[in-house]
């Protein structure tokens, strides 16, 4: 089979190139010589199945950055048969030196000049045949976002697919690459040739709107004030939808289980409506609001709000010991954790790298965001369930500012932070689609994972040993709360939540369906008796909790990978668990000293 590695710098247009030609294929697979996961897909070319293979973004092959050395690392040990090489066509006479550097690899190489489009409107005009006649490479100008020029570059890819290389070794990607005053003078000479552009560029929109948002006292006001706006959206349309899925879910119980299983032993049928279904479907009935969340969060991404949120909050994150980056990282984390440890690795310095990593699993990612709008919804009003969430939002940010303020000490960089600041841009329905899709295609397939796992075992200890009533006291469950009780008692939590607290490592996904199995009901019957059990102060308490504490095993896992430190990664989980209980602790006793 053919293998395609699709290279470029950050912020090209690279993913979502990669995303147009894999369609909804792609997949996450291990390499041999790298320590990483990169995505994949197979694609049809010119009569061939080639695997494309999206490596991460990067300024220079022979640069520091842990995902410089992962491209260098995939090119030595994997064969290649082509490279297509994605460019920002409105910054050619920056980014060319990528393309020279692979040329001088000798690989079989396609430059795609992307974002063809912005660079037209910029008044940026580039000869494409004097430039492949300069870099003695195959060019071709392309629109990854509305597809313009793609079906052209894949018939140039296919012309190319029939010359098989051996593999480059290290040591000669290495002797091959040339210095950098000469790859400076040739792009600069390539430029010349083959590139006009205005003396200035400017795009006036972009200038226009920045003078609001990036404005030094109504920035960060206006982008708090607009995450708020996203979620307050997020509550308001996913909870009818979450309603609907619920009220399905339990007709199937009532109407079409319930008979099904009725001539079924006893513990079996419990295990499969009250362990199984209850605790999957639970779960299940949250999906659209998770649907929501990544669909609202691939706009805001995409359109380039992200690069002037970090800039805004960067001076702020300089004072914990963090910047720009660093901030981004813990955006990537409201979806999951886990990439965002990975994304650390643009990070050259490794003090940084390690003070993003330890702050990184206090972002609320989508898992918890599942349990705080459960809670909320129990307890608050449809008007208060949408602040309590985002209150949520805002303490994630605390609990961030103040590890970091407590850690910078010992893991402190004077890295400078280079950003650079795209366009906006308004990314097209299918891009919004496609990226939101496999978005929840991943959570979905990490959840799973977890959840039916989870609740069985939730369901075995609720209900074991034999002849005790089920969740009692007397059960294998009640007795771990019972151990546990006197740590969370100070905080307002019982056994049972308890329970969900410990499952909850595993995976935040299984909270929500270890108490649908713990208190054996679920939907509306399990959220009235919840509500009867439990008053706000409780709740709340227990959100803090859920926010701060041990993150999921996945994300423990990652952390050791990344940090290649077991005593980092032990000092992280300790850190995060004495933090939750201290807040929570506050919180609890603050509100019932003050008669909550």
């Amino acid at each position: 089979m053919k293998r395609i590695a699709l290279l470029g710098m950050p912020n090209t247009g690279k993913s979502t190139l990669f995303n147009r030609l894999s369609g909804a294929s792609a997949r996450v697979g291990n390499w041999p010589g790298i320590t990483v996961d990169l995505m994949s897909a197979k694609i049809l070319i010119g009569g061939h199945i080639a695997e494309l293979v999206d490596l991460p973004g990067l300024y220079d092959l022979h640069g520091f950055s842990d995902d410089e050395q992962v491209v260098r690392h995939f090119l030595a040990n994997n064969s290649v048969d082509l490279v297509m090489i994605v460019l920002n066509s409105s910054q050619i006479d920056r980014q060319l030196s990528l393309a020279l550097q692979i040329r001088a690899l000798g690989l079989p190489a396609l430059l795609l000049l992307n974002m063809q489009d912005e660079a037209k409107r910029s008044g940026i005009s580039i000869d494409i045949d004097e430039m492949s006649r300069q870099l003695g490479l195959p060019v071709a100008s392309i629109s990854a976002k509305y597809g313009d020029g793609c079906p052209q570059a894949l018939q140039l890819a296919a012309r190319h697919l029939e010359h098989q290389r051996a593999p480059i070794s290290a040591s000669e990607i290495s002797s091959k690459l040339e210095a950098d005053t000469q790859l400076e003078q040739q792009m600069e000479h390539i430029v010349k040739q083959s590139v006009q552009m205005p003396l200035q560029l400017t795009d006036r929109l972009t200038e226009r709107i920045d003078r609001v948002l990036l404005h030094p006292w109504l920035g960060l006001p206006l982008f708090f004030g607009a995450m708020y706006l996203l979620f307050q959206f997020i509550f308001t349309v996913g909870a009818p939808l979450q309603e609907g899925v619920a009220w399905l879910l339990d007709l199937i119980r009532s109407d079409i289980l319930e008979p099904l299983t009725a001539s079924l032993p006893a513990w079996l049928h419990g295990l499969l409506l009250d362990g199984i279904y209850d605790g999957v479907g639970t779960v299940a009935a949250f999906v659209p609001i998770i649907v929501l969340f990544f669909l609202v969060m691939t706009m805001v991404e995409d359109s380039g709000y992200m690069s002037r949120a970090a800039f805004l909050m960067d001076a702020l994150m300089a004072r914990v010991g963090l910047d720009g980056r660093s901030f981004v990282m813990v955006l990537m984390g409201f979806g999951c954790n886990v990439p965002a440890l990975m994304g650390t690795r643009v990070m050259r310095s490794r003090g940084m790298r390690l003070l993003t990593m330890m702050v990184i699993p206090l972002s609320l990612c989508s898992a918890r965001l599942q349990v705080f709008v459960f809670m909320s919804a129990i307890l608050f009003t449809t008007e208060q369930a949408p602040l309590v969430v985002f209150s949520m939002y805002l303490m994630s940010f605390v609990t961030i500012f103040l590890t970091a303020l407590i850690f910078k000490g010992k893991m402190r960089s004077s890295e400078p932070f280079i950003l650079e600041m795209p366009p906006y841009r308004f990314p097209t329905a299918k891009q919004i689609v496609l990226r939101g899709w496999l978005e929840v295609r991943h959570f979905l397939n990490r959840a799973s994972k977890f959840i039916i796992f989870g609740v069985v075992m939730v369901w075995a200890l609720t209900n074991f040993p034999s002849g005790v009533p089920a969740a009692s006291e007397a059960t294998y469950a009640g007795q771990i709360g019972q151990f546990f009780l006197p740590i969370l008692e100070p905080i307002g939590i019982d056994a049972k939540l308890a329970i969900a607290l410990i499952f909850g490592f595993v995976a935040k996904e299984i909270v929500v369906g270890a108490l649908a199995v713990i208190y054996g009901l679920q939907g509306e019957a399990l959220e009235l008796l919840m509500a009867q059990q439990l008053d706000w102060v409780q709740g709340v308490s227990f959100m803090l909790f859920t926010l701060i504490y041990t993150p999921c095993l996945s994300t423990i896992a990652t952390m050791r990978s990344e940090s290649k430190s077991v005593g980092y990664t032990v000092l992280a989980l300790g850190w995060s668990l004495l933090l939750a209980w201290v807040v929570s602790f506050i919180f609890y006793q603050s509100a019932r000293a003050l008669g909550y």
